[in-house]
């Protein structure tokens, strides 16, 4: 194990986490808000930390195997929400530093669950730190950092491995640095595309930003009670649209920008992935149709939720607890199902799915042609058996971390409705559930164990498992012969 790049790159992460928070603070500077003093501590704290491992990690070998990549990743996210709850903490508008922890790390994975009744209440400046960590989380800030760093080898695809949510990741470019910043470019265009709409329908710019970092990580934290439920049919359109947009293979996006448009239309992920939003959108329209007085705002709503569970995001302009069972069944099993692989949605993800459809299918064959050969294709692919094999025992953890997790917040007050919903909201980074943690409440209930149990969820849900199971593991720190 090379310790000493591992704490020399997260080092590097705090010291991109004080910089970012420049942000948040001008916005507080501009609204003249007290929280201003909770953001300066933080970044210095930050920068403090952050400069000492630099400097304790000073002359470690760059070079970075699978083993280092997956405990950097995990344990920079874990520090990375550390310190990012001290503003919530330091300014009291959080008092308890577990709530902060749990907001925190429900910004940078992504997932958009709270603890705050009263979200209007809160300052702005923390309003957009709150918001900006989903943008900062979506596409990873390892991600960035190697986007932004010559000091990282070019293992580092490794990293991008463990951060990058999906069955397979590989580069687009021969250098992991390129593709880094090809991701993030194409990231920074589609938020700012989105601002510019918003703010043609009349959205103020502070709202478009808000909104738009929380669409493009797939987070959702909204600024009003309601949501997005406020707001007029076209920005729900647009935001419904681009949660759709952000939950698409972000491979799929370089492919168009290289002109490689017949690659893009034989995605059968992308396919796939519309399909089920259409075939739920149409199947909740229909059920839901009672609840409104018109059809086109039957879809639209439909559009909306449907939109915002399958790309995790968790926005809402319906209390959609209170639908038919239907309409309810048909979104939880969206939560399972997700977006595609390579984009900042959570889940399963929908390219898993096709593989786990293709691998049954497969054994079905095998059962009536035990000679047969075959094989698994995906994207006109051949998928590899290592592949195959990986994703099957990464169903059987995931299933085994699901029930653990469903199983310890049986410890505290709620219903099963409650604690299934929440356990898999925070799992699959959706963020709102059912019952006690639908749309229109919170996560304030819960205990705070419950919270910690939550957190990890919602970090092994981001990470998808791997990285933080080897991080805990004692013998990934063992120094060995690879």
């Amino acid at each position: 194990m090379n310790r000493k790049m591992v704490i020399k790159t997260t080092g590097m992460l705090l010291t991109v986490e004080a910089c970012l928070l420049l942000l948040p603070l001008a916005v507080a500077l501009y609204y003249r808000e007290r929280c201003f003093y909770a953001i300066l501590i933080t970044i210095g704290i930050s920068a403090l930390l952050g400069g000492g491992a630099m400097l304790w990690g000073r002359n470690a070998s760059k070079t970075i195997y699978s083993r280092e990549g997956f405990v950097i990743t995990a344990l920079s996210w874990f520090l990375l929400s550390a310190v990012g709850a001290l503003p919530f903490r330091i300014s009291g508008e959080i008092p308890s530093y577990v709530d902060a922890f749990f907001e925190t790390v429900s910004g940078f994975t992504t997932t958009g669950a709270s603890i705050l009744n009263d979200v209007e209440a809160m300052s702005r400046g923390l309003l957009f730190w709150r918001s900006f960590t989903h943008w900062v989380g979506g596409m990873g800030v390892l991600v960035f950092l190697m986007a932004m760093t010559k000091n990282i080898s070019d293992r580092s695809i490794h990293i991008m491995r463990a951060e990058m949510p999906g069955p397979i990741v590989d580069k687009i470019t021969p250098r992991t640095r390129d593709t880094a910043k090809i991701f993030y470019a194409i990231y920074i265009a589609l938020t700012f595309v989105e601002v510019a709409l918003l703010l043609c329908g009349g959205m103020p710019l502070y709202e478009a930003l808000v909104h738009a970092f929380g669409t493009a990580g797939t987070g959702g934290f909204g600024i009003l009670r309601d949501s997005i439920a406020s707001y007029s049919p076209y920005l729900q359109w647009v935001i419904g649209v681009f949660m759709l947009v952000f939950g698409v293979n972000f491979n799929l996006y370089y492919l168009i920008l290289i002109k490689r448009f017949k690659s893009v239309l034989k995605s059968g992920e992308l396919w796939t992935y519309l399909g089920f939003a259409a075939a739920s959108t149409g199947l909740i329209a229909f059920n839901i149709r009672s609840f409104y007085p018109s059809v086109s705002e039957a879809i639209r709503t439909a559009f909306f939720q449907v939109s915002s569970i399958m790309t995790t995001t968790g926005y809402a302009t319906a209390d959609f607890d209170t639908w038919p069972t239907l309409s309810k069944t048909t979104l939880l099993l969206l939560m399972f199902i997700g977006a595609c692989a390579g984009s900042t949605g959570g889940g399963i993800k929908v390219s898993r799915v096709m593989i786990y459809v293709k691998s049954i299918h497969r054994e079905l064959r095998k059962l009536l042609r035990p000679r047969a050969v075959n094989v698994i294709r995906l994207e006109g692919k051949m998928v590899d058996e290592n592949v195959v094999r990986g994703q099957n025992a990464y169903l059987a953890v995931y299933a085994l971390s699901f029930c653990l997790f469903f199983f310890l917040l049986s410890f505290d007050r709620f219903d099963v409705e409650t604690n299934l919903s929440a356990a898999a909201a925070c799992f699959n980074n959706i963020g709102p559930g059912f019952a006690a943690v639908g749309p229109t409440h919170s996560y304030a209930g819960y205990s705070a164990l419950s919270k910690l149990v939550l957190s990890a969820a919602m970090l092994m849900g981001r990470l998808e498992i791997f990285p933080i199971l080897l991080m805990i593991t004692p013998s990934t720190w063992r120094n060995r012969n690879r």
